[in-house]
């Protein structure tokens, strides 16, 4: 398989990896380590019973959530710098796609337009040679 096509493909999944562990920080780990239970930051509502060891600063969410999330999101920018300099793309290019996966959902946009974006340019290369 082409170095290229190994690499893009790596894109693609930790892009949607990466995306789906930013959704689960950003709507389940995060509220409920600082919004549900007595002992949390802002404490909204209450810990279901039974259920508190889930909730407020210890919750283990985070080790669950947050950690695998921290380390997938560094595996993420090293395939997109690879991804990068595989593809000859500028610094402004990379830095949005590094910076979009930061934001929740606006990574799984970005993936998508780079796949057509890239697709598109695979397609024009291959029909140069037979034009020529």
């Amino acid at each position: 398989m082409d170095k290229r096509r190994v690499s893009f493909a790596l894109y693609r999944v930790l892009a949607y990896v990466t995306g789906v562990f930013l959704l689960g920080l950003t709507f389940v780990a995060m509220p409920a380590k600082y919004l549900v239970g007595e002992d949390s930051m802002f404490a909204l509502v209450p810990a279901p019973q039974g259920w508190e060891h889930w909730f407020g600063p210890e919750s283990p969410l985070m080790l669950f959530i947050a950690m695998p999330h921290g380390y997938i999101y560094m595996a993420y920018v090293l395939v997109v710098l690879w991804v990068s300099l595989d593809r000859r793309w500028g610094a402004g290019r990379t830095l949005g796609v590094v910076l979009a996966g930061t934001i929740p959902v606006l990574g799984f946009v970005v993936e998508h337009r780079v796949v057509r974006s890239e697709r598109a340019k695979e397609a024009e290369r291959a029909q140069e040679p037979a034009a020529a």
